[in-house]
């Protein structure tokens, strides 16, 4: 098995994760490549550690590879996206961050982990993506033109609100008076959309969600739509540009362009182990069914 390691951070909260995951891959044999810049962390903060030092590094993941561990939390999983694309390679997440709605694998279950997708004990949960064009183009946007949580326009240096002109499949839909506007896939529904009020949705749903950032139409709320829908945002505000950003990664753009939001071509492949579920997640995580008259 030919597996990728991809992470942002070295530091006290990942330390174990890292040393635990790497003994168990050479412990098992498996032909493991850490991403070249995360392996330059740990080498200038474990200069004298030598497990390690014996897996390759890699740029660029290409079709030979079975398998994307990510250590970190859910940011991590959303930057290690931006090496597997379109190429289908199945990612799993070790949780070293805080909520992990992605990255579920806890340190004390690494080496089960590891050991239930060697022996093909795991599901495949397939994730849907956003697209994105702009007219005119963005160089910065064009390379990487896709997010697997949301896509978010927003107000850049100023306090004043912005308005966002939306039409759905060529039709107005309204006018949003806010901060800004979130559109999410089911995977980013438990993210910055649930924190600005928008609805949870199971990962296999076929939708995603509009939700306003702190608006001033008072009667708008959050909308579901197909994930078929043609999404057309333009932005108008005080300020000459805005932001738009995919995931974590963020552009500035003129007032007035036409972005143009869909469902993507192709899906991210997330392992799920048999012993857990997206339910199951949702209760630990956002403390349902917690009452404290227990």
């Amino acid at each position: 098995m030919k597996v990728a390691v991809f992470g942002r951070f070295y530091n006290e909260r990942t330390t174990v994760s890292v040393e635990t995951l790497f003994n168990y891959l050479l412990k098992n044999d498996l032909d493991a490549y850490i991403e070249t810049e995360f392996y330059n962390l740990i080498k200038n903060e474990e200069p004298n550690k030598k497990g390690y030092t014996s897996f390759k590094t890699f740029d660029a993941l290409d079709t030979s590879f079975d398998l994307l561990v990510s250590i970190g939390g859910d940011g991590t999983i959303l930057r290690a996206i931006t090496f597997v694309q379109d190429l289908g390679i199945p990612i799993i997440g070790i949780n070293t961050g805080r909520l992990g709605f992605l990255a579920t694998i806890q340190v004390d279950g690494i080496e089960n982990a590891i050991q239930d997708i060697i022996d093909g004990k795991y599901t495949i949960s397939e994730r849907s993506l956003l697209a994105i064009e702009t007219t005119p183009k963005n160089d910065t946007i064009t390379a990487l033109n896709f997010a697997l949580n949301e896509v978010t326009v927003s107000r850049k240096n100023t306090t004043s609100m912005i308005t966002v002109e939306t039409h759905l499949d060529n039709e107005y839909l309204t006018s949003y008076w806010s901060d800004g506007l979130i559109v999410s896939t089911p995977t980013g529904s438990t993210g910055y959309s649930l924190s600005c009020g928008g609805p949870v949705i199971t990962p296999g749903t076929n939708s995603f969600v509009l939700t306003p950032i702190a608006p001033h139409n008072l009667s708008a709320r959050p909308l579901v739509v197909p994930d078929t829908t043609e999404i057309q945002l333009k932005v108008d505000g005080r300020e000459e540009q805005h932001l738009l950003s995919l995931d974590s990664r963020i552009a500035t753009l003129d007032n007035g362009t036409l972005i143009t939001i869909k469902k993507a071509s192709f899906t991210i492949k997330m392992i799920d182990l048999l012993n857990e579920s997206f339910l199951d997640t949702l209760r630990k995580k956002l403390l349902w069914g917690e009452d404290n008259r227990n």
